[in-house]
């Protein structure tokens, strides 16, 4: 019996190198991307959360938001949808999960009390309206980015019937 059949074969040095160097890189790579995601979170947060705030009349008292939404609040409405998960479960003309956009708007459009109704739904959930799927609270959002982002939805045109 010789002994050289007993040990095993030598591996080369530069394997246990390239392994290392290779966890190194995959490791750095998602610490990148996690530190892109915060800032990207972070930037959006600013951008809503400045959002307009009604303004007060003379006497102190808040001045009621008119039913048609100005473009601004439009604009911030938009971006809070975009900036949010809302297009993960609904498209603006296609339905995934949730119903679209453009379908929430033709089943709400005669409603008086859409926007305020839609802003609820935002933040609360709900289920059952729409199939089995479920609609996931978002009690992150204010009344006030909510109600934006049902202004945003209710100006979309509605979904031909």
């Amino acid at each position: 019996m010789h002994p050289e059949d007993d040990t095993p074969p030598q591996r080369p040095r530069w394997l246990a190198a390239a392994l290392i160097v290779a966890v190194l890189v995959v490791v750095a790579g998602m610490l990148l991307v996690g530190w892109r995601t915060l800032q990207a979170d972070n930037s959006k947060g600013e951008t809503i959360q400045s959002a307009a705030v009604p303004a007060k009349s003379a006497s102190g008292v808040v001045a009621p938001t008119s039913p048609v939404a100005p473009a601004a609040s439009l604009a911030l409405g938009q971006a809070a949808v975009n900036a949010s998960n809302c297009m993960r479960c609904h498209g603006v003309d296609r339905r995934y999960v949730g119903p679209a956009f453009n379908q929430v708007v033709a089943r709400y459009q005669g409603r008086p009390d859409a926007v305020d109704y839609l802003a609820g739904k935002i933040r609360n959930g709900g289920s059952g309206e729409w199939g089995r799927a479920l609609m996931p609270r978002h009690p992150q959002l204010s009344e006030e980015q909510a109600r934006q982002m049902a202004q945003w939805v209710m100006s979309l045109p509605p979904a031909a019937q």
